[in-house]
């Protein structure tokens, strides 16, 4: 049975996740634990597969559109995918990596580093751009190995709490590519790497039977339409202004979260 909640909470998610690439983690998972009161390992499982399919979506539009930077994202998936997959092999053999007394503050951590990084990003790229432009051949041999690494940490991050490949994942990107990555291209890349990486860490939970179908149900029906919106508004307009009331928010909720 479809809940309207739960549909307009997906809606929300994502038409957010459309426009900036953020919030299938980040803002789904603390309003299904702190709006709904689902369990944190029932959240987190659910949101990875809601991430996972939200995405393919934008991904499809990006795609089209030639925005995805498919060469930086096999460069993220080297680090991430395999990361996730050992880590998913761990919890099947029954390593206890989901225990709830520990992943809602987790969860909150993240989020708030995910907000802090938001509000960042473009400090961080400035930086990353006066490199980038003083030492370039230095720089330039540094981003293969770095990028392999920021998919190794978003893996950790992505599997173990659902956020982080979006928020995180965009700010790391502006780091690592200052002059290559557009706004409209740097949401794409991010979109199209969770995809996969989502999948293979959903699929430890979906294993331990903690997907709730009924509320993924509910959310999709919400954020397929929501998703295409987006990604079409994107192409109109910056989306900073839109990452930083997600970073106020995001605060607020890593506090709430942690107490």
């Amino acid at each position: 049975m479809i809940d309207i909640a739960y549909v307009m909470a997906g809606a929300l998610t994502g038409f957010v996740v459309g426009l900036t690439g953020v919030g299938g983690g980040a803002l789904m998972t603390p309003i299904l634990l702190l709006f709904f009161g689902v369990a944190p390992t029932t959240a987190v499982a659910t949101d990875l597969w809601f991430a996972a399919l939200t995405k393919i979506i934008a991904a499809r539009i990006h795609h089209s559109s030639g925005q995805i930077d498919w060469k930086v994202v096999k460069c993220l998936w080297r680090g991430s995918l395999p990361t996730a997959l050992l880590l998913v092999i761990a919890v099947s053999v029954g390593w206890q990596l989901y225990k709830p007394h520990w992943l809602k503050l987790a969860i909150g951590v993240v989020v708030f580093i995910t907000a802090v990084g938001l509000l960042s990003a473009p400090t961080l790229m400035q930086m990353a751009r006066t490199r980038r432009l003083s030492e370039p051949a230095r720089y330039k041999a540094m981003q293969p190995t770095a990028t392999v690494i920021a998919g190794i940490i978003l893996a950790v991050c992505v599997t173990l709490t659902s956020v982080g490949a979006g928020a995180l994942g965009t700010v790391m990107l502006l780091y690592l590519y200052p002059l290559r990555m557009t706004p409209h291209r740097l949401v794409a890349t991010d979109i199209a790497h969770a995809i996969p990486l989502a999948i293979i860490a959903g699929t430890g939970y979906l294993l331990a039977g903690l997907v709730d179908w009924s509320m993924l149900a509910s959310l999709l029906v919400g954020s397929i339409p929501a998703v295409a919106i987006g990604c079409f508004a994107g192409k109109r307009f910056s989306p900073r202004w839109i990452q930083i009331s997600l970073a106020a928010v995001l605060l607020m909720v890593a506090v709430r979260t942690v107490t």
